[in-house]
């Protein structure tokens, strides 16, 4: 039987349910590499990042998380944001309905590179932008690279900062889906300190799920790329760009986020209590907080119009 500390990992990956009311499957070239979007809502553009393993449904609309007692769906942010913006979600290379290349080295900075060419495609200026886990890495490196095109940035579940301490795991996830041995190096690492570490079987279990829904030999091309893209923390000193980090109480990734409140200008910081790095995706207080930011840096253009 899975443990409760165990449940809202697998279930936020392995569950989805159908939405009533789903937006046009599109696609576009990526320098050889075909990417999956979607686009809902009207008004001031808004670009969704999601993390590693997951996917547009998983990340932003579908997936499902522990609650106190139960369980309860969740995120739900697609259709929370579309009532206000232009909400365009991709799934990132590797991912999803997206092209999943082996090679190591269709990844890293060409990950940061198929946003702006996502921008470019949809004839986008400028965008505010949300990544979560993985997807706040590439936010963070738009931020040092693009920043021209972003209205603002939102890094959910990760600092995106360079941590040295983290290449070993690096190594050992990406050698252990290459080997067919599953994501247990991962599973270890999202278990919030305090917390039962899993039992083989428990991995097993999630294993499988993961698996079934991913190839593991491109994810583990992504995760090799992941060194290239993490940022030197000097290069967030003179941010301009907006910036909020949300991040759960318990997950092991805040020492990440609390490394960048002291490198990084015109950030904001929100923890958001009892959560971990799968459930804070999920909180109410995560949409909440994200909404009222993005409200607050709505573009000149944008408040013009509406005024």
């Amino acid at each position: 039987m899975i443990r409760r500390a165990l449940f809202p990992l697998l279930a936020c990956f392995l569950l989805s349910v159908p939405s009533s009311v789903r937006a046009k499957d599109q696609f576009f070239d990526s320098s050889g590499v075909r990417i999956h979007y979607i686009v809902e809502g009207q008004g001031e553009p808004v670009v969704l990042i999601h993390g590693f393993t997951a996917d547009i449904d998983k990340n932003w609309r579908t997936g499902f998380s522990a609650g106190p007692q139960n369980y309860r769906q969740g995120p739900r942010i697609i259709e929370a944001l579309s009532r206000n913006y232009r909400v365009i979600a991709l799934d990132n290379r590797g991912h999803g309905k997206s092209d999943k290349p082996h090679d190591t080295k269709q990844y890293g900075l060409e990950m940061v590179e198929d946003i702006v060419r996502l921008l470019d495609h949809l004839k986008i200026k400028k965008a505010h932008v949300v990544g979560y886990s993985m997807g706040a890495v590439i936010t963070a490196r738009l931020l040092v690279m693009h920043p021209d095109r972003l209205l603002s940035a939102t890094l959910g579940g990760h600092g995106g900062i360079r941590d040295a301490s983290r290449n070993q795991f690096y190594d050992e996830l990406a050698d252990s889906l290459e080997q067919g041995k599953g994501f247990g190096p991962l599973i270890v690492a999202l278990t919030p300190a305090g917390r039962p570490k899993p039992t083989p079987e428990q991995i097993a279990a999630i294993n499988a799920g993961l698996s079934k829904s991913n190839d593991p030999k491109a994810l583990a091309a992504a995760v090799r790329g992941f060194r290239e893209l993490a940022v030197e923390p000097e290069k967030l000193k003179t941010n301009r760009v907006p910036a909020l980090a949300l991040i759960g109480e318990l997950d092991p990734l805040k020492k990440g986020v609390d490394a960048l409140q002291r490198d990084m200008a015109n950030l904001k910081v929100v923890v958001i209590p009892g959560a971990d790095h799968v459930t804070a995706v999920s909180s109410p207080e995560f949409i909440k907080t994200l909404s009222e930011f993005l409200a607050r840096h709505r573009s000149a253009e944008s408040l013009k119009k509406a005024g």
